[in-house]
């Protein structure tokens, strides 16, 4: 019995867009509410695994390792669909949230007291 790597499908890989440490941004978003939770970061690896394993997997960019949300705090995020933007520099991940997706403990990491003022501004003629 061998051991296979397993990467992620190539037509995928290819349309991704990485920045210069190989990652892409993940938003993640409540699948029925629109809810946005959290921001994450991916590589091929963590994106596979995701894709795969149904629980979103991140790369930690401070710990330089895999984390899989809700392994330790047991708020886990099940997966309900991915999405590539326009550009491929981006992901949107719906999932189903169990708990806190914060690490502050707070359902979401936007929070109202992160409101930076702006206001929408006139649509020009």
């Amino acid at each position: 019995m061998h051991n296979a790597v397993v990467t992620l499908d190539s037509g995928i890989s290819a349309r991704l867009k990485r920045n210069a440490d190989g990652l892409v941004c993940a938003v993640v978003q409540q699948y029925d509410s629109r809810e946005v939770l959290m921001v994450g970061w991916m590589d091929d690896e963590a994106l596979r695994r995701t894709l795969t394993e149904g629980r979103v997997t991140f790369w930690s960019r401070s710990r330089r390792e895999y984390w899989r949300k809700g392994d330790t705090s047991g708020h886990a995020q099940y997966v309900r669909a991915v999405h590539l933007d326009c550009d491929g520099d981006a992901l949107l991940v719906e999932v189903d949230q169990v708990g806190a997706a914060c690490h502050t403990g707070e359902r979401s990491c936007f929070l109202a007291g992160g409101d930076l003022g702006a206001r929408p501004g006139k649509r020009p003629d």
